[in-house]
């Protein structure tokens, strides 16, 4: 996916969470809404390169987003928004060999549990192709502890309803994928964030238990763009518990 032009500066701080003060490289500085819910834990400290966008739309209050951020071995993704697209794109082109097959993708699918369960939404619905129709859940993961790469950085019970609907779609006869997206280059594999949210990590094992598909795939930056690439191993077992 082709990312709008980006200009590079370096982070000064993160604050009030959805704010962040970066000096770009003519020396001003500027304050950027910051699209990540999460911690961001472990990728951004003052004074690491940055790089953000500027959007002229008069209706926005702040004109700068911050969209990746490098702390020493390539870029991370932290702008959040992006990874769905992203990762349709690459289910689109074949990328990700287990999702390929099918001639429709549905953004932003609802869902209800069966009977009178609660709605809710899942990122992507696949369907038109060979087997079961599959609605996949994509996370953004940039927690990096030691070589895995783990999700969540802060505790998430929104993200444990979306488990949580994927179990009860697996149930009903389709396809339920958990995808987590590696928005960074370290890291040998993905694992939950038991010490983070335990309860989370507890979930996704019990689902995969019972046959929800959890992968993990890495999302690969250029200097205009990011892609999906490499498929990564999953090791549900690692983490505090």
């Amino acid at each position: 996916m082709k990312l709008p032009t980006l200009r590079s500066g370096r982070i000064l701080r993160r604050y009030q969470r959805f704010l962040a003060d970066v000096e770009l490289e003519d020396g001003r500085q500027v304050t950027a809404h910051c699209p990540n819910t999460g911690s961001m834990k472990s990728c951004w400290e003052p004074g690491a390169p940055a790089q953000v966008s500027f959007h002229d739309n008069p209706r926005r209050k702040l004109h700068w987003t911050l969209e990746r951020v490098d702390m020493g071995a390539g870029w991370i993704g932290v702008h959040t928004g992006r990874v769905n697209a992203v990762v349709a794109e690459g289910i689109a082109q074949g990328r990700i060999a287990e999702l390929s097959g099918y001639a429709r993708i549905r953004r932003e699918a609802p869902v209800q549990h069966a009977g009178d369960g609660p709605r809710g939404r899942l990122d992507l619905l696949l369907t038109q192709g060979a087997r079961p129709d599959a609605y996949v859940e994509v996370k953004n993961v940039t927690l990096l502890q030691g070589e895995r790469l783990c999700f969540p950085d802060a505790v998430t019970l929104r993200g444990r309803k979306h488990l949580d609907l994927l179990l009860d779609l697996h149930r009903r006869g389709f396809r339920a994928v958990m995808l987590f997206a590696l928005n960074r280059p370290e890291g040998v594999c993905f694992a939950p964030a038991g010490e983070v949210d335990p309860n989370y990590a507890r979930r996704l094992r019990e689902v995969a238990s019972e046959g929800v598909e959890v992968m993990a795939v890495r999302l690969e930056h250029s200097e205009g763009s990011v892609a999906v690439g490499e498929s990564v191993s999953v090791d549900l077992g690692g983490g505090a518990q």
